[in-house]
């Protein structure tokens, strides 16, 4: 049954059954473990606590600590118009347990984190969503909640490297190409990504009967309308006949093809991979508005826990995150603001970015807001291109057109919790852990680092970023980040120098690799950091992600 018109609902099945109808009762009910009684979200067959396989549902009160929430005003979905208010809640029981939820019943100008809340139901046709309001009876505000990891003590859970040899040794990056970086180009997705793969098996001076791999993310039939259809359709297209091949959005991140391409090289299964991701979004959206195609549609998917109460985008979530590292430690929309502007002025000597005009402190605080703490400026910039790299065995390298970008080392160990809004609770998850682990697979340190290509779908990604890092301390951002120096081309850490996601346009981190092989071969123009030998690219975050330490060969 459907709910009010285009309102987005959960896939009902027989593990979660009992959580969507709860509402049938008035009842809030969440699963728990009979061996140590923990409650489990979302459900699981096991207990990620003991493991333990005596799973239960009990009924909970329904009261529950208001932990983050985001006023939306960009997005609107029949029958549930902007502005509203997409909240996370820690329920009373087991405040491990927290639900997305909306705030209702109240001004959104009153919410405080830290304030009692209590469950409302609404029906829509089969399912109960869980809505909250402020509890009649307030009292204090409940402390700050607490990661069950602190974000400084990640690196007392990474796993040590298993040999010494590293597979990062064996390995380099040949080539880089890039199609027209634009707004609603109109061009088939899958033209640019030939464009992209042309230019970069030109660049490595090879020739495509050379390439006997191909690596992409997320692949085909993922983020629909967004890429050219995976490996299957370039292959297809080029008629490569690969030793190996990769495609899956369970990877290292958006940079997770290069990863895996390495993997493969290391191992031998192939010489020379081709990566690419193609982004097709702005003329994708163009053709949505004009009715030319529809967009998918139905229940399921990861994000079916967030889609109902309207968080449709990750800026929903990350938003909350943002909101919880401003009241832990004290940092101000300012503080994102200075990541955008350097981001900006970098982008004004980037002939190919696509926002080149100057932008002020003024500008960017007074951008529309898209969802509080999040305005226009905060986000990145929705676009049609392509981007190749080509990961080689070391030894051919040396043979080849351009002198080789050499790889120090990766990131990519999983130790925070993967659902969005389960996990870290003050960073972006998947990116403390994916930093501590890079540190430990080399002598190098954060001050060896002369340029950073850091993820910035949002400004808050970047943040997040340079925190673990370690270009900062955790909870230093705000001063770091003050005035802007620090990350400017000619600072400590020049940062996303060829304008970022945020100006030069989302690349799904592709294009940070792209820069990042630019500014180690010193071929940068007027955006050159001077000297750059080694480079940190990162790819995500949310979801799975990665790290790299890249390096000139010198």
């Amino acid at each position: 049954m459907a709910g009010a018109p285009g309102r987005p609902l959960p896939q009902v099945t027989l593990e979660n059954e009992f959580f969507w109808t709860s509402g049938a009762d008035g009842r809030l009910r969440v699963q728990d473990c009979g061996s140590c009684a923990a409650l489990i979200h979302p459900p699981r067959p096991v207990c990620r606590y003991c493991r333990g396989r005596e799973m239960g549902v009990r009924a909970v009160s329904g009261r529950a600590t208001l932990i983050g929430f985001t006023v939306n005003h960009r997005f609107s979905l029949p029958g549930l118009p902007a502005p509203y208010v997409v909240a996370q809640v820690a329920i009373e029981e087991d405040p491990r347990v927290r639900l997305t939820t909306n705030a209702v019943e109240c001004d959104p100008d009153e919410l405080r984190l830290g304030m009692r809340m209590e469950v409302v139901f609404e029906q829509h046709g089969d399912v109960w969503l869980p809505l909250f309001r402020p509890a009649a009876e307030q009292g204090e505000p409940a402390p700050p909640p607490r990661d069950e990891i602190e974000p400084g003590q990640m690196w007392r859970h990474v796993r040590p490297m298993v040999t010494a040899d590293k597979f990062e040794d064996k390995v380099a990056i040949t080539g880089i190409g890039s199609s027209r970086v634009g707004r609603r180009q109109m061009r088939p997705p899958l033209a640019l990504t030939v464009d992209a793969c042309e230019r970069a098996v030109a660049d490595a001076g090879l020739a495509m009967s050379d390439v006997d791999g191909l690596s992409t993310w997320p692949g085909a039939g993922q983020l629909s309308g967004f890429g050219e259809g995976g490996v299957t359709a370039l292959e297809d297209a080029l008629g490569i006949r690969p030793t190996w091949y990769n495609g899956g959005g369970e990877t290292f991140g958006p940079g997770g093809s290069v990863i895996g391409a390495m993997l493969a090289v290391a191992s031998g299964m192939a010489r020379h991979v081709l990566c690419f991701r193609t982004i097709w979004e702005s003329t994708y959206n163009e053709l949505v508005k004009a009715g030319r195609i529809a967009p998918p549609s139905g229940r399921g998917g990861m994000m079916d826990s967030l889609l109902p109460f309207g968080a449709v985008s990750a800026a929903h979530t990350l938003a909350q995150t943002a909101q919880r590292h401003f009241h832990r430690y004290g940092t101000t929309r300012e503080t994102l603001g200075w990541i955008a502007l350097n981001q900006r002025a970098n982008a004004a000597l980037n002939p190919a970015a696509i926002y080149r005009d100057p932008l002020t402190m003024d500008d960017y605080l007074q951008a529309r807001t898209i969802t509080t703490p999040f305005g226009l400026y905060d986000c990145d910039v929705p676009c049609d291109a392509a981007v190749a790299v080509i990961v080689s065995a070391r030894d051919a390298a040396r043979d080849l057109a351009r002198p080789p970008v050499l790889v120090e080392a990766v990131g990519t160990q999983i130790i925070e919790r993967l659902e969005w809004d389960q996990s870290t609770l003050t960073h972006e998850p998947q990116v403390l852990a994916q930093a501590a682990h890079l540190w430990t697979r080399t002598s190098l340190r954060p001050s060896d680092v002369d340029v950073a290509q850091l993820y910035d779908g949002f400004t808050f990604n970047c943040l997040s970023w340079i925190e673990a890092l370690g270009f900062c301390g955790i909870g230093e951002a705000r001063d770091f980040l003050d005035g802007g120096k620090n990350i400017a081309r000619d600072g400590v850490v020049p940062l996303n120098t060829h304008g970022g996601q945020l100006s030069h346009g989302r690349t799904h981190g592709m294009g940070l690799v792209h820069e990042a092989v630019v500014q180690l071969r010193g071929e940068g123009g007027p955006r050159q950091v001077p000297g750059a030998r080694v480079a940190a690219v990162s790819g995500g975050g949310l979801t799975p992600s990665g790290v790299m330490l890249l390096r000139t060969d010198a």
